[in-house]
C-alpha cells in the first residue's frame, strides 16, 4: 500500500500542473482570486495555429540537435565506459570524478572558454558547435549509465561470443549492444532532456542563428498572453513524453522479438 500511495502522490503531482496549464490555455483570462476559470476561450489554441511556421521550425531544430547530441554522447562514452568498467588502476576514482565534472559545475563556468575556442575554430554560430557544447555538458549522464551497465554486464558474454567464432564487431552488435540498450535508453533520455531544455548554451554558442524551442518559448511565457504561453508550454512538455512512449514501444517490441522480455 505504501508503494501505491507513493505512485498516486507522484501521479497527482504530475497531473496537477498539466491540468493548470490546460485550464490556462483554454481560459487566458483566469486570474487570482478566482478558483475556477470564469469562462473558456480558444484564443490560445487559435494563436498557436495561426502562424505555426516559426514554432515548428524551432521545434524541429531542437529535436534535431537534441537527437544529434544523444548520438554524439554515445560515440564519446561507449569506449571509455567499457574501459572504466573493466580496468583497475590507481587513480581510477579520481579520473571518474573528473569525467563527471561537467554535470557537477554550472555550465557558465566552462562555456565562456568554449565559446572563445569555438570562435577560433569556426564552430560558433553553427549547429555543429551547438551539438558539441551540448555533448560536453551532458555526456556524464550517458557515461555513468553505460559504465554501470558495462560493470554489471562483464566481459564474459563477449568472450563466449569470440570463442564461438564471432568477430569483434559481431560480438558487439549481436551480443553486447542488445544488453546495453536499456542503459542507452536511460542515458539517452536524460541527455535528450538536458539538450532539449537548454537555453543558455544554445543561445551562446548558436549566437541566435540556431533556432531552439526554448528560445521561442521564453519570450512567449513572459508576455501578457497567458493562453498562448500555456499552449506552447504544453507542446514543450508533449515532445519528450511522446518520444519516451515511442522509445518504450520500440524497445519493448525489439526485446519481445528476441525473446528477452
Amino acid at each position: 500500500m505504501r508503494h501505491v500511495a507513493t505512485l498516486v502522490m507522484l501521479g497527482v503531482l504530475f497531473v496537477l500542473p498539466v491540468g493548470v496549464l490546460l485550464l490556462q490555455a483554454g481560459a487566458p483570462g483566469w486570474r487570482y482570486p478566482d478558483v475556477l476559470p470564469p469562462g473558456l476561450s480558444w484564443d490560445g489554441f487559435a494563436q498557436a495555429l495561426r502562424n505555426p511556421g516559426p514554432m515548428l521550425a524551432a521545434l524541429g531544430s531542437s529535436v534535431a540537435y537534441s537527437l544529434a547530441t544523444v548520438a554524439m554522447t554515445v560515440a564519446m562514452t561507449l569506449g571509455p565506459a567499457r574501459f572504466l568498467a573493466r580496468a583497475s588502476f590507481r587513480g581510477k576514482n579520481l579520473l571518474e570524478g573528473l569525467l563527471l565534472t561537467p554535470a557537477l559545475v554550472p555550465a557558465m563556468t566552462y562555456s565562456m572558454g568554449l565559446h572563445f575556442a569555438f570562435i577560433r575554430l569556426g564552430l560558433a554560430d553553427s549547429a555543429v558547435g551547438v551539438v558539441l557544447v551540448l555533448s560536453i555538458a551532458s555526456y556524464p549522464y550517458m557515461l555513468r549509465s553505460l559504465t554501470t551497465a558495462c560493470t554489471h554486464l562483464g566481459p564474459d558474454y563477449r568472450t563466449c561470443a569470440l570463442n564461438l567464432g564471432a568477430s569483434p564487431w559481431q560480438a558487439f552488435r549481436q551480443v553486447e549492444l542488445p544488453l546495453l540498450l536499456p542503459a542507452l535508453a536511460a542515458g539517452g533520455s536524460v541527455v535528450f532532456l538536458v539538450a532539449f531544455s537548454e537555453y543558455f548554451l544554445v543561445f551562446l554558442i548558436g549566437g541566435g542563428t540556431v533556432p531552439s524551442f526554448t528560445g521561442y518559448l521564453f519570450p512567449v511565457i513572459t508576455s501578457s498572453n497567458r493562453g498562448l504561453g500555456a499552449m506552447v508550454t504544453l507542446i514543450f512538455l508533449a515532445v519528450p513524453v511522446a518520444l519516451f512512449v515511442l522509445l518504450e514501444l520500440l524497445l519493448g517490441g525489439y526485446f519481445r522479438r528476441r525473446g528477452m522480455r
